[in-house]
């Protein structure tokens, strides 16, 4: 069970901002990010600048609050709005992962373990969903690892909103490093750790 500071003050928020599928989407990547947070820390691949893993977890968590009503248009610009809206602030750290999922529109260009993988780990949650979803079960549970990668890599009509080029850059040497493989696994099995919080 994924536990920190305020954690479900942030969660009762993102149910009154988001409509339930970002709010399910944002839960499965607080855990991508969970599981690649650890993989990269038992595998010695983190800096010590590195972002604490409770930033990474909220960053993770929080990254769409604006991604309703009127901010919409200029997610993820107005996450600060939006929390203050309720009294919260976040940290220079966590507000820098939060821009660093979509640098097109914030300027900001992945620049530490913790921003390259919620940028990597994105769009990913909504294929590992997609697929599980054309299981008989509907069940994370029941996915495997071969029928993602074989729906990843060669049928790019499938949840054709992946963005598969970003999700690639996880093997960048300067990035995660992580081989693509392994990371699909990495944010799967993550996944599978609070299917019950996602309804699958």
């Amino acid at each position: 069970m994924i536990n920190y500071p305020n954690r479900q003050k942030y969660i009762e928020i993102l149910k009154k901002q988001l409509e339930k599928n970002i709010f399910k989407h944002s839960i499965a990547l607080e855990a991508c990010l969970w599981g690649i947070y650890d993989y990269l820390e038992a595998n010695n691949q983190l800096g010590l600048n590195e972002p604490s893993k409770n930033d990474w977890l909220l960053a993770g968590l929080i990254h769409d609050i604006d991604y309703s009503g009127e901010h919409k248009p200029f997610h993820p610009n107005k996450t600060l709005e939006v929390l203050a809206k309720y009294g919260l602030t976040i940290s220079e750290n966590v507000h820098n992962i939060i821009k660093s999922h979509a640098p097109e529109r914030t300027g900001r260009q992945p620049q530490n373990k913790a921003e390259w993988a919620i940028f990597c780990a994105d769009s990913l949650t909504g294929l590992i969903v997609a697929v599980a979803l054309v299981y008989p079960s509907k069940k994370l549970a029941d996915v495997k690892l071969s029928s993602v990668m074989k729906r990843f890599l060669k049928e790019p009509k499938f949840a054709a909103g992946t963005r598969r080029e970003d999700v690639k850059r996880c093997e960048l040497k300067e990035g995660l490093n992580i081989p693509l493989e392994k990371f699909v696994e990495i944010c799967l099995e993550s996944m599978k750790k609070v299917a019950e919080e996602i309804g699958l």
